[in-house]
């Protein structure tokens, strides 16, 4: 079957389509007939060897796919042949057929397109573990969303207005601010070119925010650490500017505020339960409109490197998906 291959940590422009033979799923698995998959950061970070773990040489990428179950292991009891559904893996999506877990899949309801469904479980999984189970966040309470054009970002945004959070959403360039209000941001900062500190201590009246929700780190999350609210919460989702920020801890200590680190992927490994509750929830959303996935564009499995490309560009809002079938 036809697959992208990462044969070395050199990044999307070493990719290549070939052939591989057809992945057996184990007890716990499926087999998916894949229709489409997502391109995220992450995605990219881990063809380019800068990700928290390295996966096996060589091997085939992409994080996040939907289609059709093809087969499922012996074990499995949710899924049957001829389901639609999506799911997350650390590898695999970008090929004609891959294997998940069971407890990482999620069927799809009518009416929700393939297209969408591959955009929403890292996306709005990842914003829904930070603010509904780390952050615990209240209706009425102030979130800034670093990145917040890019996938995670909108997703967190969009949840957030349906969460009944004041959100404020951080851009780097003011072309995406259009996006970012359009998916229920209160106010836009770009903060490339304002003064942070001076913009939110005006719109929160003094208090500073509430939820901290940071995509970039580097010089805007020290920023952010010192724009808390009394009790609020620092959530480092990941570091898109290659920087990892230092903290002094005297902040938080001052504040009560706590620092709340968000690693999605390794929740949903540690507690599938859970996760997979989470995942029913976030396509029920989907399939009500409550929550809106923002593709970017579609494109060929061919042209991943593109895809990747412009990803680490940021010249990506929301997210472009892969068309396989």
């Amino acid at each position: 079957m036809k697959a992208i291959l990462c044969s070395s940590f050199t990044g999307p422009a070493d990719l290549r389509v070939g052939e591989i033979t057809e992945p057996k799923p184990a007890g716990d698995e499926i087999l998916i007939d894949v229709h489409t998959a997502s391109v995220s950061f992450m995605d990219q970070l881990l063809v380019s060897g800068l990700y928290q773990m390295r996966p096996p040489l060589p091997f085939v990428p992409g994080t996040e796919a939907s289609g059709i179950v093809v087969t499922v292991g012996e074990k499995v009891t949710k899924f049957g042949p001829g389901d639609r559904v999506a799911c997350s893996s650390w590898t695999g999506g970008y090929a004609e057929r891959m294997i998940a877990k069971e407890s990482k899949s999620v069927r799809l309801p009518d009416g929700v397109a393939f297209e969408a469904a591959a955009t929403v479980l890292h996306n709005y999984g990842t914003a829904y573990y930070a603010l509904v189970e780390r952050a615990r966040a209240q209706p009425g309470e102030t979130v800034f969303i670093t990145g917040a054009a890019g996938g995670v970002g909108l997703a967190a945004v969009d949840l957030g207005r349906h969460l009944g959070l004041r959100v404020l959403a951080g851009v780097g360039s003011d072309d995406k601010a259009a996006l970012a209000h359009g998916y229920g941001a209160g106010e836009v900062l770009n903060y490339r070119s304002e003064d942070l500190r001076v913009r939110i201590k005006s719109i929160t009246g003094g208090d500073g925010i509430d939820v901290g929700f940071d995509n970039v780190g580097g010089a805007i999350f020290e920023q952010m650490a010192r724009l808390m609210n009394w009790g609020g919460r620092l959530m480092p989702i990941g570091f898109t500017s290659g920087e990892i920020p230092q903290v002094p801890m005297n902040l938080p200590l001052l504040k009560n505020y706590s620092i709340i680190g968000v690693f999605a992927g390794a929740w949903a490994e540690k507690f599938p339960l859970e996760a997979a509750r989470a995942n029913d929830t976030l396509m029920q959303l989907l399939a009500e409109g409550h929550i809106r996935p923002h593709i970017d564009r579609v494109l060929p499995l061919e042209e991943v490197a593109e895809a990747m490309r412009a990803v680490a560009n940021r010249t990506v809002q929301g997210r472009i998906v892969l068309k396989i079938r």
